[in-house]
């Protein structure tokens, strides 16, 4: 074991959190970091592949907010990784809270190409209900269960009073639409339904400014950049941890065991937990020994960790504006705004697709979240792809329109992360992302302090779910231990 000034760390996974404590760890002097990574390679959720030429994020998609205050921004912008336009003050200065301003084509299940004038009110009723949310974000009393129950029961409220001059199938369309949007923003929030996602948790999130921006040549290029500057050796892969053993007081001893699952046992001073909610929620039973702390437990329970997937379908030619860059899909029979189906027309989950602009052929990426979503991933890709062109065949009135290719994520079938990342499900409250980021044992214990530290995107208080929430708390862990060795006084 390593001397108290020179300790052994233990992380484990290796994605964006793992890969920013270990490369802080090293930049401050400490000699013995290692990774430990479950999977043949780095990167976690982020994750970049081809279809034919085109560049697809199977993973992570967007810088979200890129501007300063943006550490993914800052070092993307170091690495040349990112366009000039991204880099412009004007696209840094936007606060746009998320709702993209992009161009959209709608399309109706009658096989009918909607005026974007037409959907206009549907569009700017639903980013004003959605920015309504903000009103209940510390109110104890909240007068509707969830997000779904306020936009479905405020909508149908305003509909009446605002479209009452419109003919009757027009308020219906207008409605239809917001189902659509209410589909799409459950894979904003990789929710199953916006039903179970919490009124006042829902704006815990902290958007900063700048017009989101995407990698010209893949996210995974910042990964590839960051893991360059760590030793070579540092990370093992293939390497999966069943069991850490922590809190051995009683027997004196200080040390964290990570034992894997060939049985190896490695033995560390402190333990870096970066693994997605996902898989805590299935394994913290089996992977922490003693359990974790009833506390510590049930904020694991009581935070969401929801499954968004994409789709990208390649065409041979354009069935949509040059322009556009988002197309939504009105189903005319959800007037009643509906954001869950039954898995024999999980299709109709499908409400939204954006169009890869920087592809070489024309690419689509479809968004799909929750239960439906889960359901395509246990399909053939045969039959998606058979779905999709049914589907777009429908909303087109073009039974011509074949897809060439398609290439899909499965995010909740992959052993590793579960699903996809974590959302303010109904009850949780901001104690229990606090809960995520402590450190065991906790404080005031008699035991030796920091033994296991908690990173990744479900430890962040206010930026969950987005790399740079991730890279931040791997950070933070980094800096905990580094503060936690800079105040013991040499001997």
């Amino acid at each position: 074991m390593a001397t108290s000034a020179d300790p052994e760390i233990v992380i484990i996974g290796c994605g964006i959190a793992g890969i920013a404590a270990a490369q802080r760890l090293v930049n401050a002097g400490f000699h013995h970091v290692r990774i430990l990574e479950a999977t043949a390679r780095s990167g976690g959720r982020i994750k970049t592949e081809r279809l034919g030429n085109n560049i697809t994020e199977i993973g992570a998609s967007y810088i979200h907010g890129p501007s300063e205050e943006n550490p993914v921004f800052r070092l993307a912008r170091d690495y040349g990784l990112l366009d000039p336009e991204a880099l412009t003050q004007e696209n840094q200065a936007m606060d746009l809270d998320e709702r993209l301003p992009w161009v959209p084509n709608w399309f109706s299940s009658s096989g009918q190409k909607l005026s974007a004038e037409d959907m206009k009110p549907a569009l700017e009723m639903f980013d004003e209900l959605l920015e309504d949310t903000f009103h209940f974000r510390n109110q104890g009393e909240k007068p509707w269960a969830s997000v779904g129950h306020f936009v479905r029961s405020e909508a149908r409220q305003r509909a009446a009073e605002r479209w009452a001059n419109k003919d009757e199938s027009t308020r219906k369309l207008l409605l239809c639409a917001i189902s659509a949007m209410l589909k799409e923003e459950c894979c904003a929030s990789a929710a199953p339904t916006m039903d179970e996602i919490d009124l006042a948790g829902y704006n815990i999130y902290k958007a900063l400014t700048g017009l989101d921006c995407t990698f010209p040549d893949g996210y995974e290029g910042l990964i590839q950049n960051l893991m360059s500057e760590l030793p070579s050796g540092l990370v093992t892969y293939n390497r999966p941890v069943h069991c850490i053993h922590w809190d051995n007081t009683e027997s004196g001893d200080s040390t964290v065991t990570a034992e894997c699952n060939d049985g190896e046992r490695i033995a560390a001073d402190h333990v870096i937990v970066t693994v997605p909610l996902g898989y805590l929620k299935k394994h913290h039973s089996t992977l922490f020994s003693p359990p974790l702390p009833a506390h510590k437990l049930n904020s694991i329970q009581r935070l969401g960790f929801g499954t968004c997937n994409k789709i990208f379908v390649e065409f041979e030619s354009r069935w949509w504006d040059a322009d556009c860059e988002i197309i939504f899909l009105v189903w005319e029979d959800e007037d009643d705004i509906l954001d869950q189906v039954s898995n024999n027309s999980w299709i109709r989950k499908l409400s939204a697709f954006t169009v890869i602009k920087r592809s070489e052929s024309h690419v689509l990426c479809g968004w799909i979240a929750g239960h439906e979503s889960k359901y395509m991933e246990t399909l053939s890709e045969q039959e998606v792809r058979r779905s999709v062109a049914e589907l777009i065949r429908t909303f087109t009135g073009n039974p011509t329109i074949t897809p060439t290719r398609i290439l899909r994520s499965q995010w909740f079938h992959d052993p590793w992360t579960c699903g996809s990342y974590i959302y303010p499900a109904v009850g949780c409250v901001v104690q229990d992302l606090e809960n995520m980021m402590e450190p065991l044992p906790m404080k005031g214990s008699q035991s030796q302090p920091l033994q296991v530290l908690f990173a990744g995107e479900a430890t962040h208080p206010y930026y969950y779910s987005t790399v740079h929430g991730a890279l931040l708390t791997g950070w933070r862990e980094a800096d905990r231990l580094i503060s936690h060795y800079s105040s013991i006084s040499p001997d």
